[in-house]
């Protein structure tokens, strides 16, 4: 297309106007502000338009004019992310799937359900909760993200330790390819040998290969009486130590841990109460189904014996629902908690046994560059992810925090890589990470996944400039 032939934003906009309706586009600078950034406050949103399609065939329509046209497409779903991988900065066209969050086709026997893109992951959790079943992806955005987002990132939260990620719980999906193809994979069967499984290249695929229009979930029993423990350690090895005998001896469906500097933050702005007096460096959160009194006890002894073994300086266990949810706000309100002092965010991670060699590896490196930032440590230990977060002094600016923190990632990324571990262990590649993907995957891989790309979207539309240029 020459340069005379390139469509004026008005023009663009006019012509999404006739797919979706004049009302379902939308480019005043407030929308556009809203829709065009994730979490991160790294970049800064400038999107050509954002546009609300309420069907699969208002979404296909959309692409074809994209290719037509030769505009770029950001997927926008709950906007919780933390890579910038729903960052539209260079005049793209944001597709928003707030209005394509329907639930249909629940099977009980089955045990599964067919949700638009844009259906909340909390939606989803409540919709198996008044069928009594248990959609088991948590995290402290299932308030907001949407399934759609959740796929494309491959989330996974904290209960991964149990459950497993997003991927393991997608029965079958329909996405629209950079072509405009739709795509129907896998159909929710359980047993699908027949040739490849394209379902799984679009899961945590971050949109760059098509648009995730609609997944059949799979649902699973709910979990009966969970309980948790909060303990207090004065060391990382007593968290592993912890951990080890714990899962040792019982089926946990959680092993969350955070520091002492996250848990004062937290008290302090949710004004949720300490778990107990004692102050420890670090504390771990560990929850199980309490089925029986045989259980308890089993719970009890093993606290008991982590306490005779030093493991263990003071410790708390949930006595009811009410204490339940309030232990568990310890750690999932971290991370609204230090939004104030826009956080550096490093989501890595590494094989269970090296986690604490790991941590003391990075944290190491970090005081000794820039021994004046806070650091907040939290993280999912049952599957070696470990959230690192650097806080900006109140005295320096956003531009100048970022670009010291970009130096002192490549110090922890070449950790990451020593370890053989992941630069993004569940938030995705995006805008922030694409440039130190090569710390984690091979010259080779990374070839690969190009050509992978190409294949679905030949023009380069789908969510440009995510994962690698």
């Amino acid at each position: 297309m020459s340069a005379s032939q390139i469509p004026s934003s008005a023009s663009v906009i006019k012509d999404l106007q006739a797919i979706v309706g004049e009302d379902k586009v939308r480019s005043d600078a407030e929308i556009l502000l809203s829709h065009g950034r994730d979490w991160t406050k790294v970049h800064t949103p400038a999107p050509l338009a954002v546009v609300f399609p309420r069907t699969v065939a208002e979404v296909q329509a959309i692409v074809k004019l994209a290719n037509k046209l030769a505009f770029a497409i950001v997927p926008s779903g709950g906007r919780t992310g933390l890579s910038g991988g729903a960052v539209a900065a260079n005049g793209e066209v944001v597709v928003s799937f707030d209005y394509m969050s329907h639930i249909s086709d629940f099977d009980p026997i089955d045990r599964t359900v067919v949700c638009q893109a844009g259906v909340i992951t909390e939606q989803l959790q409540d919709f198996a909760e008044d069928r009594g079943l248990f959609y088991p992806v948590d995290f402290a955005s299932a308030g907001s993200s949407q399934i759609g987002g959740n796929i494309a990132t491959n989330a996974g939260g904290i209960k991964v330790i149990r459950y497993g990620m997003t991927r393991d719980w997608v029965a079958g999906l329909k996405v629209v390819t950079g072509n405009g193809d739709l795509l129907e994979l896998n159909r929710g069967l359980l047993k699908n040998n027949a040739g490849y499984d394209l379902r799984q290249l679009f899961i945590g695929a971050e949109g760059t290969l098509g648009l995730i229009v609609e997944a059949t979930m799979q649902l699973t029993r709910q979990p009966k009486n969970l309980t948790a423990f909060v303990l207090g350690v004065d060391d990382f090895n007593g968290i592993m130590n912890l951990f080890n005998r714990f899962q040792a001896e019982m089926d946990l469906t959680a092993f969350e841990f955070f520091s002492e500097q996250a848990l004062q933050k937290v008290v302090a702005h949710s004004k949720v109460p300490r778990p107990f007096e004692s102050v420890c460096p670090y504390y771990a959160l560990l929850e199980f189904e309490c089925l029986n009194d045989e259980v308890e006890a089993q719970a009890m002894a093993l606290f008991e014996a982590c306490v005779e073994e030093g493991w263990v300086s003071d410790g708390v266990m949930s006595q009811s629902i009410e204490q339940l949810k309030n232990l568990w706000r310890l750690r999932e309100d971290i991370s609204e908690t230090i939004s104030k002092w826009t956080p550096y965010k490093n989501d890595i991670s590494t094989v269970i046994s090296k986690v604490p060699d790991f941590l003391e590896a990075v944290e190491k490196l970090v005081t000794a560059q820039y021994p004046d930032f806070e650091i907040i440590w939290f993280g999912h230990i049952g599957d070696g992810n470990l959230h690192l977060n650097i806080l900006k002094p109140d005295d320096l600016d956003k531009e100048t925090f970022f670009a010291q923190c970009a130096k002192v990632s490549v110090g922890v990324f070449e950790i990451v890589e020593k370890f053989g571990g992941s630069v993004s262990a569940e938030h995705g590649v995006g805008l922030l990470k694409k440039d130190y993907l090569t710390y984690s995957r091979s010259e080779t891989e990374i070839a690969l996944m190009r050509q992978v790309k190409q294949i679905f979207d030949p023009k380069g539309l789908m969510n440009p400039g995510k994962i690698f240029d």
